[in-house]
């Protein structure tokens, strides 16, 4: 049976690699973009298996008005793919207040917005599957990029507050974590007021970015039809070959810091915790 997505962001990117797996294997796609005239080739190519959204995902009207017309337009609503946002570069100390905020609107609030939209829907029909893109950087932390990082830690941790929340309506979560990929990302965000003092370390950054091995934006598109797919699918996942390899790393050095520190945790304590459960 042919799923229906709900995909924001589907201009380019991997969120167009995305719309065009769903679509070429025969589902069914509303496809949101902020410039609809973007999506006519994929109009042109599948017909009335795609239906082209305008729809700027920091308007939460505009975003509950989307889905509606998705879901009568379709009848129904089985995948949602929050993919829609973008990129903020600079130091943490070079960031607009404007530039900050603006990049919260699109890449967190966009996304509650649907899922707010979302869920009376999958909640009616007894089901869903909401994927959630974040990044590699939903889990790690890397300079000059402190705004993107920042919006992804939190729509990890929504994202899995929200998973408890509704598994007992049998609608999933996942949240997908790609590293590096041969997109524009870089080219479509925004970039702050650079600070000279930060050139060093945007230099050795920028060469450091160009060692990644970026990934396939097709690879990437089959890949999440396995997700959707999935009867049993994983709360988190990577996409890439990078993910795993950065985060074994990342995690042991938390856990040891925790580790060494810990008399001083229990010291904050006041007093001799009981055990849990007790």
């Amino acid at each position: 049976m042919s799923k229906v997505w709900f995909v924001t962001g589907s201009s380019r990117g991997l969120g167009r690699s995305f719309v065009e797996a769903a679509l070429s294997r025969g589902d069914k796609v509303a496809a949101t973009a902020r410039n609809v005239a973007q999506l006519d080739e994929l109009v042109a190519a599948y017909g009335d298996a795609v239906l082209a959204l305008e729809l700027d995902v920091t308007g939460r009207a505009a975003v509950f008005e989307s889905v509606k017309r998705a879901k009568e337009h379709f009848g129904r609503l089985d995948v949602i793919v929050n993919n829609a946002g973008y990129g903020l570069f600079g130091a943490v100390e070079e960031l607009s207040e404007r530039q900050l905020r603006d990049q919260l609107e699109t890449n967190l609030f966009g996304a509650v917005w649907v899922v707010q939209a979302v869920l009376p829907y999958l909640r009616e029909q007894g089901g869903g599957h909401i994927i959630q893109i974040s990044s590699v950087a939903g889990v790690t932390a890397m300079p000059l990029g402190g705004g993107y990082i920042a919006s992804k830690w939190a729509l990890e941790g929504l994202s899995e507050t929200l998973a408890q929340e509704v598994a007992g309506f049998g609608i999933k979560v996942t949240v997908v974590e790609p590293g590096s990929y041969a997109t524009d990302g870089a080219a479509g965000g925004d970039h702050a007021e650079p600070d000279p003092r930060y050139d060093g370390l945007r230099a050795s950054f920028a060469a450091f970015s160009k060692t990644l091995d970026a990934g396939d934006p097709a690879a990437a598109g089959r890949a999440l039809l396995k997700v959707a797919d999935s009867d049993d699918p994983p709360l988190r996942t990577f996409f890439g070959a990078q993910g795993n390899q950065i985060i074994q790393q990342v995690y042991a050095d938390r856990l040891k810091t925790w580790a060494d520190w810990q008399d001083l945790a229990v010291e904050a304590h006041g007093h001799t915790p009981a055990p849990p459960g007790s």
